[in-house]
């Protein structure tokens, strides 16, 4: 569970790292603005904003944003019934974004959270500097991560199947419970 205030902060400051990086935000898209800290309750750390530009029955676009080192842990999006799991392409706007995926360690320009050395398995890094994308084959474990001004991206993908995610991780919960407000997000 997070504060109020954590969400309302993360939430602003993705809005704020998304304009600075030249994208025009109308008042509509700002208030779709959602945060995700995974059930973890430390969303500077691990967690994602999310702002969905658009989702269809058969794809999706969205801006992600990474605050300062945040980190999205390490998950996959499985086979879900006929359907193979979602496919996405991470494309770099704007900052430094390290992603890991299958292959040799490489992992040299981020850092693994503490205490969760067996959470984060993926170590061979991919740097995408703004421009680069990523293709990510459906179930394909991964995680990413921002460097020190943070990162805003892309998120290209086949249906949205979100709340299906597995995690390395046996202690994410993919809602995101805020204080004082019942529902997850």
């Amino acid at each position: 569970m997070i504060t109020f205030e954590d969400y309302k902060y993360v939430c602003e400051s993705s809005i704020k790292m998304i304009e600075d990086a030249g994208l025009l935000l109308t008042p509509k898209d700002k208030q779709k603005m959602t945060a995700a800290d995974f059930g973890l309750s430390r969303i500077k750390q691990e967690g994602v904003q999310i702002l969905t530009m658009f989702e269809t029955d058969r794809i999706a676009g969205k801006i992600l944003v990474l605050l300062p080192y945040q980190t999205e842990p390490e998950h996959w999006h499985p086979t879900v019934g006929d359907d193979p799991g979602k496919e996405e392409v991470i494309r770099a706007i704007s900052g430094e974004l390290y992603f890991y995926i299958d292959g040799p360690d490489t992992l040299s320009q981020g850092f693994i959270v503490e205490g969760k050395d067996e959470c984060y398995t993926m170590r061979h890094e991919v740097v995408l500097d703004p421009g680069e994308q990523l293709i990510l084959p459906a179930g394909s474990k991964h995680w990413f991560q921002a460097g020190p001004s943070g990162a805003v991206m892309y998120s290209f993908s086949s249906k949205v199947t979100d709340l299906l995610d597995q995690f390395t991780d046996p202690e994410i919960v993919r809602l995101t419970f805020i204080e004082g407000i019942s529902e997850g997000y």
